[in-house]
């Protein structure tokens, strides 16, 4: 018998859809067969390096069902994307691993079997999303989830093997003191995102008048979660490290659904000046700049990648009493050598 003082994911789901008395069920079920299909991942994850399988084989069987349908079946009405593993490169360190997946509409053409399934239905803005969510597998397995009306977590109970609601009303504070970034790379970062870095790490003698704190786990789940418990705020920067490729995380599989979210808990999420969810894809495997977290923190930075910049040089442009300061200089100064277009 389950906890009286918790519902599980599937009482939540029946709760849900008596607002639509007309929906047929099939929403709750795909929803259902993912959790499911996490229930699975954590299961395998929990036993390291005990698991005889590769995790990838395991974390293909789980979603078999979801993804291998005979050419004889009927349409369905959502299309779901799921990246199974993420973080992968933290397996052998026993760090936080997840899984990411959004849902959209199928378009009603193929709810109607008028035509087959192609890539080019996928390629949905984010803000078509009717569901995003993320399993999280660390000391214990969370199950976050958003169908547009705020953010919810649950926790798999492991006596019941069932996902129990924990964090009815996930937000993120819209001030923070703490951001995450790959430092490694600052080289290669654009000059709006050295701005915001260099004024941060300048503390509290700097122009933002406060200590910040920086953390780096390499997992976007875990860093996408670490804000919804707490706040921060997450840079994956477009930078030029790699010519050719405008961002490093995916957008459909990873931004669509961490931006979409972070949104509904209060936060922001952005490529630099764009908001990710009115991005329009081009393709599958179409790659973006990712920055997300607290409002205020994301809302700064989007205003430095839109307005002209100071170029970051390599000496200090700071002083024993502030790093930097807030000021505006006229294309007619003598100074306008350092303003970028």
């Amino acid at each position: 018998m389950l906890p009286a003082h918790r519902i599980s994911l599937t009482q939540f789901l029946i709760e849900e859809r008596k607002r639509f008395p007309e929906a047929s069920g099939d929403f709750n079920h795909l929803l259902l067969d993912v959790a499911m299909a996490c229930k699975r991942i954590a299961h395998a994850v929990s036993f390291g390096d005990l698991m005889p399988y590769k995790l990838s084989e395991i974390s293909e069987d789980a979603l078999a069902q979801l993804v291998h349908l005979p050419k004889t079946h009927a349409n369905g009405k959502y299309l779901l994307l799921f990246d199974a593993i993420d973080g992968v490169s933290n397996i052998d360190m026993n760090v936080s691993l997840g899984s990411v997946f959004s849902i959209f509409r199928a378009p009603e053409p193929l709810q109607s079997n008028e035509r087959r399934l192609n890539d080019d239905n996928f390629l949905q803005e984010g803000r078509e999303q009717v569901a995003a969510g993320y399993a999280i597998y660390g000391p214990s397995t969370m199950l976050v989830l958003s169908v547009g009306r705020g953010v919810v977590g649950f926790t798999l109970d492991p006596n019941f093997k069932e996902f129990m609601l924990t964090h009815p009303d996930l937000k993120i504070p819209a001030d923070t003191q703490e951001f995450a970034i790959n430092a490694s790379n600052r080289r290669f970062w654009e000059t709006p995102v050295q701005q915001y870095v260099d004024e941060c790490l300048a503390g509290r003698t700097g122009p933002r008048h406060k200590d910040f704190s920086m953390r780096w786990i390499a997992s976007m789940v875990a860093e996408a979660h670490r804000i919804l418990m707490r706040g921060g705020v997450c840079l994956y920067p477009r930078d030029t490290k790699n010519s050719g490729k405008s961002g490093q995380l995916r957008l459909l599989n990873a931004a669509n659904p961490v931006g979409f979210i972070i949104e509904q808990a209060g936060g922001g999420a952005i490529t630099g000046s764009q908001h990710v969810l009115d991005i329009k894809p081009e393709s599958l495997d179409q790659r973006i700049g990712f920055i997300f977290g607290s409002k205020n923190e994301v809302e700064r930075i989007q205003k430095y990648h839109r307005e002209p910049q100071v170029k970051n040089l390599d000496a200090p442009l700071f002083g024993e009493r502030s790093l930097f300061r807030d000021w505006t200089v006229s294309m007619n100064s003598p100074q306008s050598l350092l303003i970028e277009e």
